[in-house]
C-alpha cells in the first residue's frame, strides 16, 4: 500500500467493539439472552461473529452511554426476532420521536439509503447488561 493509496479503509473490514464493565455478565446475556457464543476470546475480550462480521466485547472500566445505537443487526423477519427475544427475557425499548411510527413496539422508520433499494425500516432497539443499545432493523421494500 502506497501513502497515496486513498481508498485503503474503504478495502478494510469493520468490526464493533462494545465495552463490557463485567465480562463474565456480557457473556451471560450474550449467550442466554442472544443465543450468541464466542467464536474466540482472550484476556479482556470476547469475539462474536454474526453473518460473517466480527464485534468484540472488551473489558473496560468506561461505560457507554447508551444515547445512541452503537450496533445493529439487519433481519428478514423482525416480529420472529423480537418475539423469541422477548421469549428469552429482553427488555425492548419505547422510541418516541418525531417521525416514528411503533406498532407493536416496532418503530416505523421512514426513508432509508437508496442504494439499500428499501422505503423504510421497520426496528427496535434494546440494551446489553453493560448498557450498549443495540438496535435490529429490517428493510421495508
Amino acid at each position: 500500500m502506497s501513502a497515496s493509496d486513498t481508498n485503503f479503509l474503504a478495502r478494510g473490514r469493520v468490526a464493533t467493539r462494545l465495552p463490557a464493565q463485567d465480562l463474565d455478565r456480557a457473556r451471560r446475556f450474550y449467550s442466554e439472552q442472544l443465543g450468541l457464543e464466542p467464536v474466540d476470546e482472550r484476556p479482556g475480550g470476547l469475539l462474536y461473529r454474526c453473518g460473517g462480521v466480527d464485534f468484540a466485547l472488551f473489558r473496560s472500566t468506561g461505560a457507554s452511554p447508551g444515547t445512541f445505537t452503537q450496533m445493529g443487526w439487519e433481519v428478514d423477519d423482525i416480529e420472529a426476532v423480537v418475539s423469541e427475544l422477548r421469549r428469552r427475557g429482553v427488555v425492548f425499548e419505547e422510541v418516541d420521536v418525531p417521525g416514528f411510527r411503533t406498532r407493536g413496539g416496532i418503530a416505523e422508520v421512514e426513508g432509508n439509503y437508496p442504494s439499500k433499494g428499501a422505503r423504510g425500516e421497520r426496528a427496535v432497539w434494546f440494551r446489553d447488561s453493560e448498557g450498549n443499545l443495540l438496535g435490529i432493523g429490517e428493510p421495508v421494500v
